[in-house]
């Protein structure tokens, strides 16, 4: 088929948003309100925060507002994997923080292991499936990377589960594609969920403990009033002791961290279901995520319904980093994806997608989230998740309440926490230097993944950019 016609019937809308089960919104702020702590943002490190801090202390007033509907953004448009890594994976853990690795690998098992127990304690039907993941090759220089990862991973004591190097015939054994060459299977440091339902979910049981949420309600301006903060709305405001921002990849309310941000935006394509034969024709039966090992790299995973969702390759970012609605569809990405799709599996030929779909994603220089406050303490922040804020966020969530109610923990020691990435220079600057950078990567996947001297530089002061 050709790859084009696959997506004619492609709906322009998130999959997992186009759910009957999708909660009505909650009203608008109006009027003042006054609380404890303010949570502003919808999304999953806004969730999660209140959640937390309710778990906590049940007795402390919380209050979320949300610019459009809880999970309508990252939260509800992402691949729907839920990782362990705190650090955008190992080799960048490792590359960051060496010494520090053991500690981080150990708190993100602990985290994941944490998001697991929430979904069954708060009933959350959200397709939870600890599957794991598979990193596959698809070029031969990628093979001796993920050889020299496994290794890498048992001399730390990595605790992914123990991740296994499978050569060719292994890793066809799970999920067969002519294009996969080798693999690394960390076969429990991930877990597969439906992203929106999972929002949802945390939604309602913030609610059950009485956190208050108020629905298409953006944050407009912050600034101290009194002991505490006011946060302005459309219609009212919000007077809190404390504040915790969850804003991600939108414009922070503490104006000195947005340099550290860029928006970035990614796509997806969901097929619709698959059949017992082709499920058959790829072996796919231990319904694993994947994902492949090139610097524009593809991520897909198996849905509940038997569907493949293919996301990834490109990550644009668009001069002066606006966030709109109309850079969530990109028909030559989606059609460049479809391609790519049916060179992997070319056993699902006349297969079509029902959905395509793109949404923005909070990249920082050093690909992992990075955490501060402002105003005295006041207000806490976490941002920069890059793609990987399923699981992380909840970690996030964690730092951002030890650092707004001053609290000393094994989290706040932790270097990664104390210290932020270099943020991205001004216009014109952060374009020219992105568009180097991402010509770059394609360049090194071209060429047996030579880096140039560009990257090599980037490597050396701690620079990238990645979704």
């Amino acid at each position: 088929m050709d790859p084009a016609r696959s997506l004619a019937e492609a709906q322009p809308t998130p999959y997992w948003l186009d759910d009957p089960g999708k909660p009505q919104p909650l009203p608008a702020l109006t009027g003042e309100e006054r609380c404890d702590l303010l949570v502003v943002g919808g999304g999953y490190s806004g969730l999660w925060t209140a959640l937390t801090a309710k778990e906590r202390d049940p007795s402390r007033d919380v209050v979320l507002i949300e610019g459009r509907e809880v999970g309508w953004a990252a939260s509800g448009r992402n691949g729907g994997f839920c990782a362990a890594s705190l650090t955008h994976g190992f080799a960048n853990g490792l590359a960051r923080w060496p010494q520090e690795l053991p500690k981080l690998e150990e708190l993100g098992a602990r985290n994941l292991d944490a998001i697991e127990a929430a979904v069954a304690s708060y009933a959350i039907d959200c397709e939870f499936e600890r599957t794991g993941e598979l990193a596959v090759a698809t070029e031969p220089h990628q093979v001796d990377e993920l050889r020299h990862a496994a290794e890498e991973m048992r001399r730390i004591g990595s605790t992914s589960g123990g991740a296994e190097f499978l050569d060719q015939d292994a890793v066809r054994a799970e999920v067969n594609s002519p294009t996969f060459l080798a693999g690394l299977h960390d076969r429990t440091g991930v877990a597969m969920l439906h992203p929106a339902k999972l929002a949802w979910g945390l939604k309602r049981a913030c609610a059950g403990l009485g956190v208050r949420i108020y629905e298409n309600t953006p944050a407009t301006a912050l600034a101290p009033a009194g002991p505490g903060m006011a946060v302005r709305t459309p219609y009212g405001r919000v007077l809190a002791h404390r504040v915790a921002l969850g804003t991600n990849a939108f414009p922070s309310l503490v104006k000195r961290v947005r340099p550290y941000v860029v928006p970035v935006y990614d796509y997806a394509l969901m097929t619709e279901p698959l059949g017992p034969d082709q499920l058959a024709a790829i072996g796919w039966k231990n319904r694993q995520g994947l994902a492949d090992s090139a610097n524009h790299f593809h991520y897909f995973r198996l849905s509940a319904d038997d569907r493949i969702l293919w996301g990834g390759y490109d990550a644009v970012y668009r001069f002066g980093g606006p966030v709109r609605a109309e850079y969530d569809q990109r028909p030559a990405t989606h059609l460049k994806l479809a391609e790519h799709f049916f060179r992997c599996f070319p056993q699902l030929e006349g297969v079509r997608f029902t959905h395509s779909w793109g949404g923005v994603i909070d990249t920082c220089t050093r690909f992992s989230a990075f955490f501060g406050t402002a105003h005295g303490g006041r207000v806490g922040y976490a941002a920069g998740y890059t793609g990987l804020g399923v699981g992380a966020t909840r970690f996030g969530a964690e730092v951002m309440l030890d650092l707004i109610d001053g609290a000393r923990t094994e989290r706040t020691e932790l270097a990664m926490v104390r210290r932020k990435p270099l943020p991205f220079p001004p216009e014109p600057f952060a374009s020219a230097g992105i568009r180097l950078t991402d010509w770059s990567m394609a360049r090194a996947d071209r060429n047996a993944g030579r880096r140039n001297l560009w990257l090599r530089t980037l490597d050396r002061l701690g620079l990238g950019f990645d979704s």
